[in-house]
């Protein structure tokens, strides 16, 4: 499973804070790691997204159905040592019934699908703030998702995209679909 364990929670009333103890990824989050590593291999990537997605179906499966909301490169945590990533920060995670709808507006908005902004929504939503993930990964020369958002809308290409990652020939080229009944992404 990869989803960070936690082993055990609680509030210290004295100091109002809520604890958790949780299993540690001794290479940071994501976001910090594509920084410090600005070259991450096909075949990593490949594997990582396969764990993230395992993780997600995981967490779509389950009953009931638990939709992250706020799945981002932050809060996909990483063991580098043993090239595994794990899912964490479930605190704005919704557990919905057997329709599998959400209707509530919350997450960070830069990896928000559209339809979460119509506030009814099913776990589909994560799969799109995945694909957004994996538009982050190769624009490391850009520090903010802003900047990803310009240079993917305006058509300008990852410097990584440059230096053959991503293509067809790679298999890890992807296309993004936005339709009525949601946002779906292909490779």
């Amino acid at each position: 499973m990869y989803i960070i364990v936690c082993y055990s929670v609680w509030r210290d009333r004295e100091h109002n804070t809520l604890n958790f103890i949780t299993e540690v990824c001794t290479s940071g989050n994501l976001r910090t790691y594509r920084k410090k590593h600005r070259h991450v291999s096909i075949k990593v990537l490949k594997k990582w997204s396969k764990q993230v997605l395992e993780g997600l179906e995981y967490l779509h499966t389950s009953d009931p159905c638990i939709i992250h909301r706020d799945l981002n490169c932050s809060n996909i945590f990483i063991n580098g040592n043993i090239c595994q990533v794990k899912i964490g920060d479930l605190g704005l995670a919704a557990i919905v019934g057997r329709n599998h709808a959400a209707h509530s507006l919350i997450g960070t908005p830069e990896y928000m699908a559209p339809e979460l902004y119509e506030e009814d929504y099913t776990e589909m939503v994560d799969i799109y703030s995945f694909g957004m993930c994996l538009l982050e990964i190769p624009y490391s020369e850009c520090d903010i998702v802003v900047k990803i958002y310009k240079k993917v809308t305006s058509g300008v290409r990852s410097q990584a995209f440059e230096h053959g990652f991503g293509s067809r020939s790679e298999g890890i080229y992807c296309e993004m679909h936005s339709t009525a009944k949601g946002t779906t992404f292909g490779f």
